[in-house]
């Protein structure tokens, strides 16, 4: 086993076992102890250290760990978002990577679409049908 592969399976465990109601309120009963036990510790400096620094570790590292997850997340839904644009028949093979282009590049793009988009909606307005497969350059 590689270690991206340990680190990816690691990530996905603990980005799932994280967003559980459970755990939450885990994290709110530590809280909880947490300012319970002020008193006792006279709300010393020690005591106050202690959450700043197991919660500041705790975000530091959920962090990398959420963002791995989301990483491949995204990665998944672009590949199958892929295969469905590959294999409609009439679909442009250029949308297959645009996560790749600049942002110039997207708002060219975006510009066309809602373009397309406005175009259908007077087609709408005007009692037409708006299921047409209108080419992409419309102005």
């Amino acid at each position: 086993m590689n270690i991206s592969k340990i680190f990816g399976d690691f990530a996905t465990v603990t980005a799932s076992w994280s967003g559980k109601p459970v755990t939450f309120g885990l994290a709110a009963l530590i809280i909880v102890v947490w300012a319970v036990t002020g008193p006792l510790f006279g709300y010393s400096d020690t005591w106050q250290l202690v959450i700043n620094t197991g919660t500041t570790i705790v975000t530091f590292l959920m962090v990398f760990l959420i963002q791995n997850t989301q990483n491949r997340d995204a990665a998944a839904v672009h590949i199958k978002l892929d295969e469905l644009i590959r294999s409609v028949e009439g679909a442009h093979n250029a949308m297959l990577d645009l996560e790749e282009l600049t942002a110039e590049e997207l708002e060219a793009f975006r510009y066309r679409y809602e373009a397309l988009a406005r175009k259908a909606r007077e087609t709408l307005k005007s009692g037409g049908i708006d299921t047409a497969c209108d080419d992409v350059d419309a102005k």
